[in-house]
Order: structure tokens, then C-alpha cells, then sequence
């Protein structure tokens, strides 16, 4: 399975993954390395505190919600900008995540010490996290065996979804087979 695992793409947690920290969560995965591990960001989990109160520079440039999104449990005292750009183009400040998808194929991150000005009308969509997910070396690939995680691909929408909490929800409706019936899984199954 942890050739299933690879940039670009989802991790839909399962419901038998009862970690807090990534319960009904959405990770895109910015990185792999079968040697080195793999880092992702949690998509669904917009926080209550505005880009404003943190980064106010880049606020005009963040597509609502305009708040920081939790990304995952390690280094939450630090920012990492998902944005996506209109064109082929890779503008200064920017760097295209390394994935042959082609639902990310215009998604990059963003050096947030750089100066905003350099990236006003050269990016359509943008996101910054407060942390992020990450696993060592064979790690996710047995929490995937251990049926915590689907594997599934991305599509355009998902990094930047209009409605972040029911994504895990809208990720899952769109699977083939059996899998789209667990979108209807209940929060709290003893109340079935």
C-alpha cells in the first residue's frame, strides 16, 4: 500500500481513526519519500484565528476563509502557504509542489518572508496553515495498513473548497463503490 501514497494525493481518514488530531480529517500530501517519510497538511480544519491577527500582510491574498487552517500536530507555531496559480508560470516566492497530478499540477507553496507584492495577481488562490502532518519512514504505510487511511486522488477543488468541513464528507461521496457509502458514516455511531 505505500505505493498508493504519493504527492498530490488524499488521505481520508477512516472512522476507525480516532486521533483528535485527525479525526474525519482531509491531508494533502506535499511530500514522500519512501526513505524519508511523508508531510502533508490537513485541508479541513479552519481555526478561529484570522490571517490578520497572525500574518496581516498576506491576508488580501488569502482566499476565504480568511483564517489560519490547522494543518497538523507538529510545528503548529509555524506557517506553511498552499497557493495556486492561474498559468503554467512559476513567480517568484513560489515553488510547484513535485507531482505528476494533474489536480495539482498548479499548486505550490509560498515563501511567506517574501514580500506579498511580488506574488498580487500572479497567484488565483492561497491558504496558510499552522503546522503540518508528518510521518517517518514507513509509518503512514502501517497506519494504512491498519486501515486508518484511504488513499485516493485529488481533485482541482479540494485544497481550496469553499466549505473546508464538509470535505471529508465531499471527498468521500465521489468514490467509486462501496467506499462513497462511508461519507454517511455518523459522527457518533452509538447514535445510529
Amino acid at each position: 500500500m505505500a505505493e498508493a501514497i504519493y504527492v498530490g494525493g488524499l488521505l481520508v481518514a477512516t472512522p476507525l481513526l480516532d486521533d483528535p488530531n485527525f479525526r474525519r480529517s482531509v491531508v494533502l500530501i506535499l511530500e514522500h519519500d519512501h526513505d524519508g517519510g511523508t508531510l502533508g497538511v490537513v485541508l479541513n480544519r479552519p481555526s478561529d484565528i484570522s490571517v490578520t491577527q497572525v500574518l496581516p500582510v498576506w491576508d488580501p491574498l488569502v482566499t476565504g476563509p480568511s483564517v489560519l487552517f490547522e494543518g497538523g500536530p507538529v510545528q503548529t507555531d509555524s506557517a506553511l502557504a498552499l497557493a495556486a496559480v492561474p498559468s503554467g508560470e512559476e513567480p517568484l516566492g513560489w515553488r510547484r509542489l513535485h507531482s505528476g497530478t494533474p489536480a495539482v499540477s498548479r499548486l505550490g507553496t509560498v515563501d511567506l518572508d517574501a514580500p506579498p507584492e511580488i506574488l498580487q495577481g500572479e497567484i488565483a488562490q492561497m491558504r496558510i496553515f499552522a503546522g503540518y502532518a508528518g510521518w517517518s519512514s514507513g509509518q503512514l504505510a502501517s497506519e494504512i495498513a491498519e486501515g486508518a487511511w484511504y488513499v485516493v486522488d485529488s481533485e482541482v477543488g479540494d485544497t481550496f473548497h469553499a466549505d473546508p468541513r464538509a470535505l471529508w464528507r465531499h471527498v468521500l461521496r465521489r468514490q467509486p463503490g462501496e467506499l462513497a457509502f462511508v461519507a454517511t458514516h455518523p459522527e457518533d455511531p452509538t447514535m445510529n
